[in-house]
């Protein structure tokens, strides 16, 4: 028989970024909160010290962070005429494990999305005409503007610390910075890391071909920086070990160095690790949620009553639950009626990688977003007309991920094995650079997320299941911008290069990255979206779904910042309103 607790204000279902920011605001709002964490607790000392956090085979290929996919995974397919099946590790993106979540293991990369981004579907139609969308395009508008959330974009880099240089001041366009970026109030609190010599070399001709690079903004901190929670933070030693890592110079951003410190000391704020929610426990109306059940350490089933219920894991999981829990329609593709499954989407990837003769870039030595991007190629930044696509992505020429396993970068036309590979492999280790597009996804009618009628997981619960592929969006915009590519060596003048477009299909196979989006999805239509703008899951009110799973499709950008100020919004909403008078935020 299950065992109840003592009822509290609010209970959190996960705790990484966003449970950790609600957490905070609750209970600065006198509200008590739980917190259920379905992995270890983990904090910098002593989780995080050298020299076991810099076991790149630990880490970076057994995947000692991530979820474990023999205990809970999820099945895929390209589309619905294939018969998905259950992933036996995962591959092109890695659910964050334990507390602090995803937030532990990132690089660091936090933009505020271009301002086009938040009406992009009316803002589309208006400039292109309806045709560029296509027939089974369901990219949406957000129902909130960049100006809405500009104000907690503020507090979310002030609270990590984030390093970077300003590019629209005030509607002040300033050179060095993002000048394509949205007007900000004010400047980052850090300054931008220092850049590395392959990064000065970007910089250099991309001016020289008239594009506009910039330091690209980093949680990785600069200097030391204590926050507005007064939580002291260190700077980035430039040891290359972020992405799969952590850190272990509290530099930078995660709960782990902004929140938790204070949320240990709050007397209103309980964490439970170890305990994996099963479902949200609904009363018998179907529309207001009681709490929780979950999973203690032992394995007993633990009730959690709660007057307020917040979805803060990673997206997916998000989705998951809801489909678990029965709460919202889910979605049908046939019919194209439903939301909880709708618009997922990702990311694309497009690179370049340059190789020298007599160049030493020292690779090896950075940080996780030690970056020099370019905008001129994301968002509607560059005219579209005749292009038949929408969207685009930041350009970036990163230094710091070049561990000795996993890299290794060698020209075209070198053997894949033997004593001519690893050759090839220790003459470039050094001497090659390159750079990467970080592209937008549109939402399609046919991708979607949905419980899979066959494969459960260890708790007997069936796994969700994934149906997505690129569309045209995506595969036109990836060839567009090779073409572009070949502009940009030129200046660079590198001895040979390699041009890598988009994959016909997408593959669940190798690694892209970690930025899944959608599935319970924003907007201001219940019938169109999941949750209202301030996350209200539209049929249960009292359930807030966090994340990227609100985007109703994906930018070119990595999700962590808007995610951050997304949550901060509601934390400010339910703190200001809803508590005074529960029901659905307008």
């Amino acid at each position: 028989m299950p065992k109840t607790m003592k009822p509290v204000d609010a209970v959190l279902i996960g705790v990484g970024w966003t449970g950790g920011i609600l957490a905070r605001e609750l209970t600065k709002a006198g509200l008590n909160v739980v917190g259920l964490e379905r992995g270890d607790f983990r904090n910098t000392n002593p989780d995080f010290l050298t020299p076991g956090v810099h076991d790149e085979l630990a880490y970076a290929v057994r995947n000692k962070l991530f979820q474990n996919p023999a205990r809970d995974a999820l099945s895929f397919r390209n589309n619905v005429r294939e018969t998905a099946l259950p992933i036996r590790q995962f591959g092109s993106f890695l659910p964050g494990d334990g507390l602090g979540g995803a937030g532990v293991h990132w690089n660091g990369l936090t933009w505020r999305f271009l301002e086009n981004e938040f009406k992009l579907r009316s803002n589309s139609i208006a400039k292109y005409g309806a045709a560029v969308l296509g027939e089974d395009c369901t990219t949406a508008d957000w129902g909130v503007s960049y100006q809405d959330l500009e104000p907690h974009y503020d507090r979310f880099e002030y609270l990590c610390g984030i390093s970077g240089k300003a590019g629209n001041l005030n509607g002040k366009k300033i050179a060095g910075g993002n000048v394509f970026e949205g007007p900000r109030k004010r400047d980052y609190p850090n300054p931008p890391l220092k850049h590395s010599y392959s990064q000065e070399l970007f910089r250099k001709g991309m001016n020289e071909i008239g594009l506009h690079p910039f330091i690209s903004p980093s949680a990785n901190n600069s200097q030391p920086y204590k926050n507005p929670e007064g939580v002291q933070m260190g700077a980035c030693a430039y040891c290359g070990f972020c992405e799969r890592f952590t850190c272990e110079m509290s530099a930078k951003g995660s709960l782990q160095t902004t929140l938790l410190p204070v949320l240990l000391k709050e007397p209103k704020f309980e964490l439970r690790t170890n305990s994996h929610v099963l479902r949200i426990n609904v009363d018998s109306t179907g529309k207001k949620a009681t709490g929780v059940t979950y999973l203690d350490p032992s394995g007993q089933e633990v009730i959690q009553p709660a007057n307020m219920v917040f979805l803060t894991a990673f997206s997916l999981n998000n989705v998951h639950l809801l489909l678990l829990s029965k709460i919202g329609q889910p979605y049908d593709p046939a019919t194209g009626q439903g939301v909880i499954g709708k618009n997922y989407t990702y990311q694309t990837g497009t690179q370049a990688t340059l190789f020298y003769e007599g160049k030493n870039f020292n690779q090896y030595m950075g940080a996780g977003s030690l970056s020099m991007g370019i905008d001129d190629y994301n968002g509607d930044n560059f005219d579209h007309s005749g292009l038949d696509f929408i969207g685009g992505g930041v350009i970036s020429q990163s230094t710091g991920s070049a561990r000795p396993i996993q890299y290794h970068p060698v020209p075209k036309g070198t053997p894949r094995w033997g004593a001519a590979w690893k050759a090839a492999a220790a003459k470039y280790y050094n001497s090659s650079m390159g750079w990467g597009a970080q592209g937008s996804v549109q939402a399609y009618r046919g991708n979607y997320l949905d419980l899979d009628p066959t494969y459960t997981n260890e708790h007997g619960q069936p796994l969700m299941r994934m149906t997505f592929d690129w569309g045209k969006h995506e595969r036109k915009y990836s060839d567009w911008l090779i073409g572009k590519y070949e502009a940009m060596v030129k200046p660079l003048n590198p001895q040979s290069y390699v041009l890598s477009a988009l994959s016909e299909h997408y593959s669940i196979v190798p690694y892209q990255s970690t930025h899944n989006t959608g599935g319970a999805i924003m907007g201001t239509d219940p019938s169109k979206s999941a949750v209202n703008t301030y996350m209200q899951v539209w049929d249960c009110p009292n359930v807030f779904s966090m994340g990227a799973s609100a985007f109703p499709q994906n930018a070119g950008y990595n999700p962590t910042g808007t995610v951050g100020a997304l949550a901060y919004r509601t934390a400010e909403a339910v703190t200001q309103r809803y508590i005074k008078n529960p029901g659905l935020l307008t």
